[in-house]
């Protein structure tokens, strides 16, 4: 199905990265095997580190939260220190396994993925039709911004590190778990509060369909992005695109 970007019409664009932009594969098979195989080393590395001791104080109130609600979380130990930071990597990778939206988490990847790029061990990987998408919108003069539950430092990264180059520079802004829950209403409409935009000037991207419905319900377009290997979808009423070049001008 194409959607018409004129016959809307559109402003902005708001993507999703998992399963929309990037193969969930390099999710799953590629970032997080990399943070959960360094993340201990890391946090005892940076320890002392502003952002890295905040890191730790928030996952240590959502392990609490977690315990609170009868969830079974590794244990955590506060001391000595040493004991601290080894309970925070054992819960970031238990919270990996769970796939949790924790911003605690994704902020430590964020970090960890950061030194990754850095050193040339991560090549962040796109569709195939990613690029030029991205390329003609803003050409266009639209406003493309990212919407994900990994934290905005994770994706500048993960756009600034791609096989076709840096596409930071077609990026207007990242939006992430800091913003709202992807699939709360309220969430889309702080979007487009800071893109200036109405909502029903904004088509937002993603590979499943609750977050498309809270877009909807915020008075965002919404489209149902279809790549090779996303989990099938519920019955919804969103448009359906399978590449980025059925999004026409």
């Amino acid at each position: 199905m194409i959607f018409s970007l004129a016959a809307a019409p559109v402003r902005g664009i708001v993507l999703d990265i998992e399963g929309t932009t990037t193969p969930i594969s390099f999710v799953y098979d590629v970032l997080f095997p990399y943070a959960r195989a360094r993340v201990a080393g890391y946090l005892k590395r940076s320890a002392t580190a502003p952002g890295v001791r905040a890191d730790v104080r928030g996952l240590r109130e959502e392990h609490a939260a977690d315990v609170a609600r009868g969830s079974a979380p590794p244990p955590w130990v506060d001391e000595p220190p040493d004991r601290r930071l080894e309970s925070a990597a054992a819960y970031v990778c238990w919270l990996m396994e769970q796939d949790r939206k924790s911003t605690g988490l994704k902020s430590v990847q964020g970090r960890i993925y950061e030194e990754g790029y850095r050193a040339g061990h991560l090549k962040s990987r796109f569709f195939d039709d990613v690029s030029p998408a991205l390329e003609r919108w803003a050409r266009g003069g639209l406003d493309v911004r990212i919407f994900s539950s990994g934290s905005a430092l994770a994706q500048r990264l993960l756009f600034a590190h791609g096989e076709a180059g840096d596409l930071t520079r077609f990026l207007r802004g990242y939006f992430d778990t800091t913003t709202g829950p992807k699939t709360d209403p309220a969430s889309y409409r702080r979007i487009a509060e800071a893109m200036r935009l109405a909502p029903a000037e904004i088509l937002f991207v993603s590979d499943v369909a609750a977050e498309l419905d809270a877009a909807a319900s915020a008075g965002m377009r919404a489209a149902l992005c279809v790549r090779p290997g996303n989990p099938p979808q519920p019955p919804h009423p969103h448009s359906t695109i399978h590449t980025f070049s059925e999004i026409a001008d």
